[in-house]
């Protein structure tokens, strides 16, 4: 038996076939949720940078005779707010601070919670014991009361706002990297460091903290998207931001008072917080999906397969 490769010019039907399996392949593991989500999150960040260059208006100035104009109104693409500012440009200068309030909390709490987490796990014993009970007591509260109960005992703004994000999101870290840093401890090469002489200090950062980063990492992008949910309904509670600064929880607040006549104007910005929402929340499941050693093999044994039709013969 011996295969013989077709050398003759491609027929539409070879055609079709070579880019469905190439579709197939790369819609795998999760790379077109990732691609998706990345879209969404970089087309925000790069609104966000260039916000001074393509807004068409300022985000703070105010026209009372235009107050809830609609969509495509008097040079206004997304009409105006309450107050008679434009709300495209409020959106583009807004991203900046949804950004800002989403990401940093997430990197604190990371930095904070992961230290806290990796401590507690490697050291164990009663250390392990004592952060785990004040864990516990702090996952008894619901996340949202938890945040507008230190936000609301530290006034109104964002800096508070960002410390009750971190301290409600500090918990959940510390108790992913904890259990991972359990479970990696009992592992061989661990074991050996150990035995070789290493310092506790190496074990921890250069031998176990590389082997958790991705499941952390993961966990980190979707924490990302639900802090943009928390810091807007903060914010749209009146403990962020405060007025004129654009920000999309306010602008949802103050659409309130037109949602007879003009409900675009808590539409637009409800919709801008939940696509960002999820844009991270698709970057964090493709990268989970292709952190997934069963995803990987499940992708390369598609990408296995021929993409030519063969024929076999007899020799």
């Amino acid at each position: 038996m011996k295969a013989t490769v077709a050398t003759g010019p491609d027929t539409a039907g070879e055609t079709r076939t070579r880019w469905r399996d190439r579709l197939r392949i790369r819609a795998g593991g999760g790379r077109a949720t990732a691609v998706i989500g990345g879209v969404i999150v970089a087309t925000t960040v790069l609104v966000a940078v260039l916000a001074p260059l393509i807004a068409p208006y300022d985000p703070l100035d105010t026209n009372p005779s235009s107050v809830g104009l609609g969509p495509f109104s008097d040079g206004h693409l997304l009409g105006t707010d309450e107050v008679g500012r434009d709300i495209l440009s409020r959106l583009m200068y807004g991203a900046r601070l949804a950004l800002l309030v989403a990401v940093l909390p997430t990197l604190l709490a990371l930095v904070v919670g992961g230290c806290l987490g990796l401590l507690s796990g490697y050291v164990g014993g009663w250390l392990d014991s004592t952060l785990m009970r004040i864990f516990d007591v702090m996952f008894s509260f619901p996340g949202i009361l938890l945040a507008l109960g230190i936000s609301v005992a530290l006034g109104p703004g964002i800096t508070s706002m960002i410390i009750a994000m971190v301290v409600v999101t500090v918990p959940e870290f510390g108790r992913i990297v904890r259990g991972n840093v359990v479970a990696l401890r009992q592992e061989q090469y661990v074991e050996a460091a150990g035995a070789l002489g290493y310092g506790h200090l190496r074990i921890a950062f250069r031998h176990i903290t590389p082997n958790l980063l991705g499941g952390v990492v993961v966990f980190a992008t979707l924490q990302t998207g639900r802090n943009v949910i928390l810091s807007s309904s903060l914010a749209f509670l009146g403990l962020g931001a405060q007025p004129p600064t654009p920000d999309w929880g306010q602008m949802l607040s103050g659409g309130r008072a037109l949602l007879v006549t003009a409900q675009h104007v808590a539409t637009i910005p409800g919709l801008a917080i939940v696509v960002l929402a999820v844009g991270f929340n698709l970057l964090g499941d493709g990268i989970r999906d292709r952190l997934d050693p069963r995803t990987r093999q499940s992708r390369a044994a598609r990408g296995s397969k021929p993409t030519l039709r063969t024929r076999w013969s007899r020799s």
